[in-house]
């Protein structure tokens, strides 16, 4: 429903063994939005979208999904784990893969066709079609991070969520998956957890600055001031693949 926020978190607290994690947290991300999660190690950006997800529950406060609780909102997201349990010693082809993001939709039994279609339109979405049949563990790294997010997209969701989809990747790949999800966020709401704080001026509208607290901002704020402030440093230098600020 339009202008209900896509996400959203009210004076949201959370521990970890009483170890305090967030801390009165309050935004929104609206619907179509293309959205960052940034801050350091520890700060709370994992947890956030574990919260989101219905994984965990908030000590104090709210976290609503489509105006839902996450756990009543889980079929519409689409989510793309940190560390996806994919063991490359099996041989699963990338449909394979795919599918798997379908077994929450299904009951027991084979996967029907609608399963195979909306796979094969994950696929095609992130460019990997030629590649269906190819196994997951012959890919380069970029393209498995494709196929991770096919998966994701394979549950027709209309949320995505992604937990660092670039790390360990080279800048070429990134910037190749930061245009597929900002072609993506055409249609669905994109938020993506990431370190490399160089590509949000150029894809994304809104960034969410988390160290405990959090913090909205415009992409085109995010300067180095801010980025010190959040991650302890000073004297760091924001590199945009396309440009630079300081």
């Amino acid at each position: 429903m339009q202008g209900i926020p896509a996400v959203r978190f009210d004076n949201v607290s959370f521990s970890y063994n009483g170890f305090p994690v967030l801390d009165n947290v309050t935004f929104a991300i609206e619907q179509r939005e293309f959205a960052a999660i940034i801050g350091p190690n520890g700060g709370g950006k994992t947890t956030l979208l574990r919260l989101a997800l219905g994984l965990i529950s908030p000590d104090e406060g709210s976290v609503r999904v489509f105006g839902l609780p996450p756990e009543a909102a889980r079929k519409r997201i689409g989510y793309m784990p940190q560390h996806p349990a994919v063991d490359l010693r099996f041989p699963v082809t990338v449909e394979d893969v795919v599918l798997l993001a379908r077994l929450a939709r299904r009951k027991l039994g084979p996967f029907r066709r609608s399963d195979r279609e909306s796979a094969a339109n994950a696929i095609g979405a992130v460019g990997l079609s030629t590649l269906h049949d190819r196994r997951f563990c012959d890919l380069s790294s970029g393209q498995r991070q494709r196929v991770l997010i096919a998966r994701a997209l394979a549950s027709d969701p209309e949320l995505l969520l992604l937990d660092e989809p670039t790390a360990n990747l080279d800048p070429s790949i990134q910037d190749e998956l930061y245009e597929l999800l900002h072609r993506l966020n055409e249609t669905l709401t994109v938020v993506v957890v990431s370190h490399d704080v160089g590509f949000v001026s150029r894809y994304v509208g809104k960034v969410v600055c988390v160290n405990r607290t959090v913090m909205l901002h415009p992409s085109s704020e995010v300067k180095g001031e801010l980025v010190s402030m959040m991650y302890g440093k000073s004297g760091m230098r924001i590199v945009d693949h396309g440009h630079s600020t300081d």
